[in-house]
């Protein structure tokens, strides 16, 4: 994104809209069928208040700690989930939705999260990063 404007921040509202009514944690703009290196995150518990974050451009620039196995799901691959191993913490760097630059430092779920993401908008899904994707079924099957 050479400029962050008024399209970039409409198409930030845009995804955060489609990820809540998604029930997801992170989009990327590759999922909505935007070229942009564009993703949103809120990894806030369903009963504490919205922690959105956005990022434009974003790069991740340092990892920390471990690396650990989690099990991930996606909203572009639906009913699959698979064990992912990813860095326990990064240092991400972008731009907000003001165009301003920011630095995160994140752990945890969000690490995990922004790891996702980014990778969407390099083109890797998760399950290009498991060796056997697990079948999840359907809620209506439980």
């Amino acid at each position: 994104v050479a400029r962050v404007d008024e399209r970039v921040r409409e198409l930030i509202r845009d995804m955060f809209d489609t990820m809540y009514e998604s029930e997801g944690i992170g989009l990327a703009a590759t999922q909505v069928g935007v070229g942009k290196r564009v993703i949103v995150v809120d990894v806030s518990p369903a009963d504490q208040a919205a922690s959105p974050i956005a990022l434009v451009n974003p790069e991740i620039v340092g990892r920390e700690g471990e690396m650990t196995t989690c099990m991930e799901g996606c909203l572009s691959v639906p009913g699959v989930q698979g064990e992912v191993t990813r860095s326990e913490g990064v240092v991400v760097s972008g731009l907000n939705e003001n165009g301003e630059p920011v630095t995160l430092r994140a752990d945890g779920i969000l690490a995990r999260c922004l790891q996702h993401e980014i990778d969407h908008l390099d083109g890797v899904l998760f399950i290009d990063r498991i060796p056997s994707p697990i079948p999840v079924p359907p809620a209506s099957a439980k």
